[in-house]
């Protein structure tokens, strides 16, 4: 009798905007999930955060099948930060890590796929377009134009599970390393790939 593989075992993340979340995701099930509020201190408490979300699910990371992590656009510093742990982290295991942005990661049918930026602006996916930062304003009468809902949102409550599930879907395809989307001029270097410390146990 042949036995049937687990569905793979996904992780998901993001530190784009002043959050770290984390979401475990095993075939369609969400096994544990976790959401904090940061304005600083995504650095020290991303890693940490990842190990409760798999302790609480009862995994380890090596029984991680791929990861997913939030590429932005949002908070440059925030997506260096878990760009870099994902990149670290499949290096590390040997798995797929996929970028998955922020447009993607909070589409709703019948919204205008944007996320608040500064100075009364927002990052915004038009119809057919580039994504690009834009006023308020604009995008606020596209949206109305197009009879969509616009209500740019930074932390989703959802957005860890989304990223889980689109890497799940993706990861079997993927060829690239997930790569920061940024809309406007970085204003640091990006942080260097080194494969954080992994414990399992």
């Amino acid at each position: 009798m042949v036995q049937r593989a687990d569905p793979p075992l996904v992780l998901g993340f993001d530190t784009s905007a002043p959050h770290c979340t984390a979401a475990l995701l095993r075939g369609d099930q969400i096994l544990a999930q976790s959401f904090e509020a940061h304005t600083r201190g995504q650095a020290e408490r991303l890693m940490p955060m990842l190990q409760e979300v798999l302790a609480e699910a009862g995994q380890t990371w090596s029984a991680l099948t791929a990861i997913g992590v939030g590429i932005g656009p949002g908070n440059f510093t925030g997506i260096r930060i878990a760009v870099s742990a994902a990149r670290g982290l499949a290096l590390g295991l040997k798995i797929p890590a996929v970028g998955v942005d922020g447009f993607d990661a909070r589409e709703q049918q019948g919204h205008l796929a944007a996320i608040p930026a500064p100075r009364a602006q927002v990052y915004c996916r038009l119809l057919g377009q580039a994504p690009r930062l834009m006023p308020e304003s604009e995008a606020s009468d596209a949206a109305r134009s197009a009879g969509l809902v616009f209500a740019p949102e930074a932390s989703p409550a959802t957005l860890a599970q989304r990223i889980a599930e689109l890497a799940a879907t993706r990861y079997p395809t993927c060829t690239t390393s997930p790569a920061p989307l940024y809309l406007r001029a970085a204003d640091a270097a990006p942080a260097r790939d080194l494969p954080p410390q992994l414990i399992d146990g």
